[in-house]
């Protein structure tokens, strides 16, 4: 009978043990896409709204948020950044461990000095980079990011189509989610919370 409880004492470890890794080795749940190890938007290297050349490693520690757009949209970019001041105020001290990064798709209007008074209207940590007007199809390829300038009724104006969702990378600097637009800062702030732990 000792023999038997013996056995099934060495049973229960058995299971709790095999249980608890099990546990340990779940993926972790996300409410936007998760694109952990995808093969494209790996990093940038492109000069900030004060001239100075960025890349991802600049940023190792916090999670990054880049988001694709133009200072004249007239409603998406400036959701979209606004709502990601919300998400770091939702995160409170965790907060300063984001870094919200714009990149234009738009170059030519986008000059140092519109995006450095486009970023003070939301946040003076956050980045806005402009890759010049040569490079933008290279870099919307390497982020697999739609841009298309379609001309205005208006001679002389136009406007960018354009993709709207955010890339998310961990503190390592891995491309970890796609958070599609008009998700909700409160989904984000979630999603943040879980690659910094």
């Amino acid at each position: 009978m000792q023999g038997m409880s013996k056995l099934c004492w060495a049973w229960f470890l058995f299971l709790s043990l095999g249980l608890g890794l099990w546990g340990c080795s779940e993926k972790p749940k996300f409410a936007a896409i998760d694109v952990t190890g995808a093969d494209y938007a790996k990093g940038f290297e492109l000069k900030d709204q004060d001239g100075q050349v960025r890349t991802l490693a600049d940023f190792k520690g916090k999670v990054v948020v880049v988001f694709f757009g133009f200072t004249q949209c007239p409603d998406v970019c400036p959701t979209s950044m606004a709502e990601l001041v919300e998400v770091k105020k939702a995160l409170g001290a965790q907060g300063e461990k984001l870094q919200g990064v714009f990149v234009s798709v738009d170059p030519e209007r986008d000059t140092q000095e519109v995006l450095k008074a486009y970023m003070a209207n939301f946040d003076p940590g956050f980045v806005a980079l402009r890759p010049e007007p040569e490079r933008l199809a290279a870099t919307t390829k390497d982020f697999k990011v739609y841009a298309k300038k379609v001309p205005s009724t208006q001679p002389g104006f136009y406007t960018v189509d354009h993709s709207a969702g955010s890339y998310v990378y961990d503190p390592q600097g891995r491309l970890r989610l796609y958070a599609r637009y008009g998700s909700g800062a409160s989904a984000l702030a979630q999603d943040i919370l879980v690659l910094l732990r």
